[in-house]
């Protein structure tokens, strides 16, 4: 009898340890995430929330919009945010600034430039020529589209700050604005407002900056390097859920991929949502997988150098971390 209800202590206890450890593996981890802007360029992170692929890897994200590059570096380096979304350039701006504790990409998202030229008249064949003694409405200098938007420019031949007059004084959110009010001959935008100015007939895509540049990490998801030696699993986790957002997005379609992240962008119609997923999908702006290689950082590295913004060429490994992508690419 003394054996028999020993042994059901026994039991006891490992059914409890057993449904301890299994509550503790199973526990949602809260990680809170912070993106550079609200954008339709940023699908996979929508659809990869919506679809459930977080969740299914025990994570439970809360995004915020820091509506700028610095202030998206500012939240990562003081703890507001566990990972970032921004442009790789930045990271390299906060390791030429001596930082302790460097940011480390860990996961691309997109591989192109995400903006387009806008003319104000309709032209049916153009050529990058016709900019020349233009007025050109341009991006913030030292940002990303302002960098990409000049190594086009310059690869068609174009000196941007002698063959055209060159507007880059504009807040990223004002410039829309400032064209529909007829600032400039030519415009560098994001969509949708890009597709929005067409369909209202204010405007006119003509290239697109994305196609012309070329693969680079435009968008990565990255986080401190203390911050990723102190959480690999949820680095791993973070980036296979980044992984089945980039894989159903290449095989869904516009439609579906709208449906899915509309409800982050309330106040834009599905239309035009797919029409702007079409369009990026057309030109392989989305990432088909999290892996940020060796040319395309080398890449960013020209465009920066190109544009005089580059403190310093720094090593892909010194700042890249692929490691986690291809473990996860290879699963």
């Amino acid at each position: 009898m003394k054996l028999r209800q020993y042994l059901i202590v026994i039991v006891s206890l490992v059914l409890a340890f057993a449904l301890t450890a299994c509550s503790t593996e199973n526990e949602t981890q809260k990680i809170r995430v912070t993106e550079v802007t609200r954008s339709i360029f940023y699908a996979p992170l929508y659809a990869g929330l919506e679809k459930g692929f977080f969740k299914e890897e025990g994570l439970d994200i809360t995004l915020t919009t820091a509506w700028g590059g610095d202030k998206t570096m500012t939240a990562l380096l003081t703890d507001g945010a566990h990972i970032a979304l921004v442009g790789s350039e930045t990271s390299i701006y906060v390791h030429a600034q001596g930082a302790n504790d460097p940011v480390i990409n860990f996961a691309q998202l997109t591989q192109t430039d995400g903006t387009f030229l806008v003319s104000r008249e309709k032209i049916d064949d153009f050529s990058w020529e016709q900019l020349k003694g233009t007025t050109f409405l341009g991006q913030r200098k030292g940002g990303m589209p302002q960098m990409v938007g000049e190594f086009v420019l310059k690869k068609h031949g174009i000196n941007p700050h002698q063959d055209m007059e060159l507007i880059q004084n504009v807040d990223f959110a004002n410039i829309p604005n400032a064209f529909a009010s007829g600032t400039g001959d030519y415009v560098q935008l994001f969509e949708p407002q890009a597709s929005i100015f067409e369909m209202e007939g204010k405007g006119h895509i003509i290239a697109s900056f994305g196609v012309e540049s070329g693969h680079v990490p435009y968008t990565t998801f990255m986080a401190k390097n203390s911050y990723m030696n102190e959480n690999p699993e949820i680095i791993e986790k973070f980036t296979r859920a980044i992984y089945k957002a980039q894989m159903w997005i290449q095989t869904a379609s516009a439609q579906e991929v709208a449906e899915a992240i509309q409800p982050y962008f309330e106040d834009t119609s599905l239309e035009l949502i797919a029409t702007v997923i079409d369009r990026y999908k057309s030109q392989g702006s989305f990432a088909t997988d999290p892996i940020l290689d060796v040319e395309e950082w080398n890449n960013l590295q020209d465009i920066m150098d190109e544009a005089g913004e580059l403190p310093t060429r720094i090593d892909h490994a010194t700042l890249v971390n692929t490691e986690i992508a291809e473990k996860v690419k290879a699963e």
